[in-house]
């Protein structure tokens, strides 16, 4: 199955789609913020902490591009299915075992399971949604994990000073099976399409053209802003002597910022009151905007970051996704997507890299201004290009 005539999946069956988004986004913040935390399983080496988080990171940056050329060979539903039963099943392992062997063995698990639904269920937000309307569906998709994002701390909190590991990955051993039943039973099949043969270098073209660069760049800024966000404005505001209430409220601006924004975005797209090169290079100038107001002293200056880098996050986020669909061949949507999101966890990796090595060298401020003029030049290109590629007025 898959759209057609112009018309939407229906409701009952896109939300499973966004629950797996949501599951991947939980899943990863949720264990993550929390692997330090107040029990008596919490990891407490640092050495052990770093190796556990770099562990599930690591596992989705190989195998992402992996399961999303799989999902086009024998199809999304069943990838996306198989990832979900996965994820239910590394969890179960330290939830029912105390062990920091099962520990390692979980999180590895994990990571390699949301490499298969992840790419799984973008590829099936393009399939199941004409062309005219992937703007909206990746809008509504992006708000969902972003929902994951904001929660998975807080909630992962709650869990962990209530039972401790164990019960987190209880919940999201629960979490897993509970989705992979709800896509079983309203996701339809798409069949794979028919594929024309692709040699190495057809690949290599495709994912070197401009068409694949430019949004997967954004998206890569975009989530690389992000993770800088998230990490680096509580650091910024505890040095002002800002308590933790007022970082977090930071924290939850960014997030809440992006979650909003994103079907905004994508409803504009579809209603053509906004092209993707326009709004991604109005994405990235907000964005660095943002980071640019980081950098300024005090609790204006961060809430002010926060609201601006979300929102531009926000933006770019649907807009790249459905500019990657709409120049993808239908049978390739696993390839590209899976190999976009390989690009979104180098810039999840590299932004903080970045920041935290000119700020070694200088101070945060500068950390923030250098990424943000990385951000700004992104989208002087874009527009320069635009103005380019535009045929002058006769």
């Amino acid at each position: 199955m898959s759209a057609q005539g112009g018309v939407s999946a229906p409701r009952r069956t896109m939300w499973p789609l966004y629950a797996a988004g949501f599951t991947t986004a939980f899943g990863a913040h949720g264990i993550a913020a929390n692997l330090g935390g107040f029990s008596d399983d919490a990891v407490t080496s640092l050495l052990v902490l770093g190796g556990l988080l770099a562990l599930y990171d690591g596992a989705e940056v190989l195998l992402k591009p992996v399961f999303g050329t799989l999902a086009d060979r024998v199809g999304a539903r069943p990838v996306l299915l198989g990832g979900l039963v996965a994820f239910a099943a590394a969890s179960a392992l330290y939830a029912m075992v105390d062990s920091p062997g099962w520990l390692w063995a979980a999180r590895l698990g994990q990571g390699a399971a949301a490499s298969a639904f992840s790419p799984s269920a973008s590829a099936l937000v393009a399939r199941l949604n004409p062309a005219a309307k992937r703007g909206r569906a990746f809008g509504s998709y992006g708000f969902y994990k972003s929902i994951g994002y904001t929660l998975g701390p807080l909630l992962g909190g709650v869990l962990v000073r209530a039972g401790g590991l164990r019960l987190l990955f209880a919940v999201m051993m629960v979490l897993g099976a509970a989705v992979a039943v709800w896509a079983a039973l309203a996701v339809p099949a798409t069949a794979p399409l028919p594929r024309r043969r692709q040699t190495v270098l057809d690949l290599a073209r495709r994912l070197t053209s401009g068409s694949f660069l430019v949004p997967t760049a954004a998206l890569a800024g975009a989530t690389a802003a992000l993770s800088v966000g998230v990490g680096f404005l509580p650091v910024s505001g505890a040095r002002a002597g800002l308590g933790t209430v007022a970082t977090g409220a930071a924290v939850s601006v960014l997030a809440a910022c992006a979650a909003v924004v994103q079907p905004a975005a994508g409803r504009a797209l579809d209603t053509e009151r906004l092209t993707t090169r326009t709004g991604l290079a109005a994405g990235l100038l907000t964005t660095a905007a943002g980071l640019g107001c980081a950098t300024l002293p005090g609790l204006l200056g961060i809430l002010t970051g926060a609201a601006l880098i979300g929102s531009g996050t926000g933006l770019i986020t649907p807009l790249g996704f459905a500019a990657l669909a709409a120049t993808t061949p239908a049978e390739r949507l696993g390839q590209t997507m899976g190999s976009a999101e390989l690009g979104r966890e180098l810039g999840d990796a590299g932004g903080p890299l970045l920041v935290a090595a000119a700020a070694v060298l200088t101070t945060l401020s500068y950390g923030f201004a250098v990424l943000a003029v990385l951000l700004a030049t992104g989208s002087a290109f874009l527009l320069a290009t635009h103005r380019a590629t535009t045929p002058a007025p006769r």
